[in-house]
């Protein structure tokens, strides 16, 4: 009897597995190759940029285009990612298909014209939309609807940085402050990994980045050095206060722009403004993704992992021109600007404690991030994915801390808390006599 329960348990699991499996494949597919040309697209937009500087000055009428054009066929796609995360917690009006289109263009034309921004937010919302698309197709019922949409998630995600673990996991973390659920387990991991092959198969490279630096302490069955490991601990609490600092800042402007300029398309207008007259203080390098410079030198994410690759106060400044940028309706993610604010923080940190420099640029690429989208497991992992297994004490020690001090705040206000950080639970014990 037993025996026979068994088979018929595992027979389900295997028609689950396959169920999904086909479901995934051509959200996986379809991302992953959008995803692709959106990243060629951002490539080629940033290039374009570096050889006509003057195309900056364009940049407030550009994102007055943006509001217009979202204010007048956007539908709800304006909601970004909360609109997802909404539609995922509790199924509603659905994830219109016009949101990758106009995501994408949104995003390419703020890169193109000098927007401090990212691409994580456009690759989700890609995904999401997607997912949504799919899914009507096969007449999913709310439940398989709400799993299909955080497979589109991971998939944009996975694709978008080369991170598929990391995509998996986000993907389920995002959703609740201190909760996960496992019901989309294997659909989310699934599909971030087939997103990332697919858009790897159109040539797309991810930027390598290298930690000069290995361990030769040890603690126990640790390869850890404890210096190091006390200054994480430390560093860790500066990148949450930095992250609750982007959050609050970024909520903000857009609240106080909202409730001060009555004309929704001045915003940006006056937002694109103050980013040209900010590139004529600090330079050109805190403009668009900040990855690398058109020159090699300069403040970016790739030279922060070097001593002297970047100012003591580069992350405040790429901070500044990030959270004007998308508060005030310019296009993009966050998270990139955030492993360039991380990296460039870790940097100042590591110089003045004389720790090692690339170990805390990593460190801060990831838990600055951490500490902003509240999802520590997933950037652990990435940081795994990205610079190593080897250092990934220091990156949980970083990311754990990171979660702790940035309060409850993040950039997703759809994110819902499931547990408050720091609660201490008391019970409360009765003697029986």
């Amino acid at each position: 009897m037993n025996k026979q329960k068994w088979s018929f348990n595992q027979l389900d699991i295997l028609k689950y597995i396959l169920r999904w499996t086909l479901l995934v494949i051509p959200v996986a597919a379809v991302v992953g190759s959008i995803v692709a040309l959106f990243l060629w697209l951002l490539e080629s937009a940033t290039e374009f940029r570096w050889e006509n500087t003057y195309l900056l000055y364009f940049l407030p009428v550009i994102g007055v285009i943006i509001v217009w054009a979202y204010s007048f066929k956007g539908k709800n796609s304006e909601a970004g990612n909360n609109l997802i995360m909404d539609e995922i917690h509790k199924p509603g009006g659905g994830v219109p298909a016009r949101m990758a289109p106009f995501v994408l263009i949104g995003t390419v034309l703020t890169h193109l014209f000098g927007g401090s921004a990212g691409r994580e937010g456009t690759a989700i919302q890609i995904g999401g939309s997607m997912a949504q698309f799919i899914g009507k197709k096969f007449k999913l019922s709310a439940e398989e609807m709400r799993i299909l949409l955080m497979t589109g998630v991971a998939a944009g995600f996975g694709a978008v940085f080369g991170t598929p673990i990391a995509g998996a996991i986000f993907a389920l973390e995002v959703l609740v402050i201190g909760k996960i659920k496992f019901d989309a387990l294997f659909p989310v991991l699934l599909a971030s990994i087939l997103a990332d092959l697919a858009c790897s198969a159109w040539g797309i490279h991810h930027t390598q980045y290298i930690v000069d630096f290995h361990d030769a302490g040890t603690f126990g069955l640790l390869n850890v050095n404890l210096q190091f490991l006390a200054t994480a601990l430390g560093a860790g609490v500066l990148f949450g206060l930095c992250a609750l600092l982007f959050a609050k800042s970024s909520h903000f402007i857009k609240a106080k722009a909202k409730q001060y300029i009555k004309n929704k398309y001045l915003i940006p207008f006056i937002g694109g403004s103050v980013i040209i007259g900010l590139t004529f203080i600090f330079g050109t390098d805190y403009l668009g993704l900040g990855v690398t410079t058109k020159t090699g030198e300069g403040a970016s994410i790739v030279n922060a992992f070097h001593a002297n690759g970047v100012d003591d106060f580069s992350w405040l400044w790429k901070l500044i021109f990030t959270v004007i940028t998308l508060s005030t309706g310019f296009k993009g993610g966050e998270v990139t600007p955030l492993f360039f604010i991380g990296a460039a923080l870790g940097n100042t940190i590591a110089i003045y404690t004389g720790a090692p420099v690339g170990l805390f640029a990593a460190m801060g690429f990831i838990a600055v991030f951490a500490g902003a989208t509240n999802t520590p497991l997933a950037c652990t992992i990435m940081g795994v994915e990205l610079f190593g297994g080897e250092y990934l004490i220091y990156f949980a020690v970083a990311t754990f801390v990171a979660y702790y001090f940035s309060g409850h705040s993040g950039i997703y206000t759809s994110q819902k808390i499931g547990v408050r950080k720091g609660k201490i639970i008391q019970k409360k014990i009765f003697r029986q006599d």
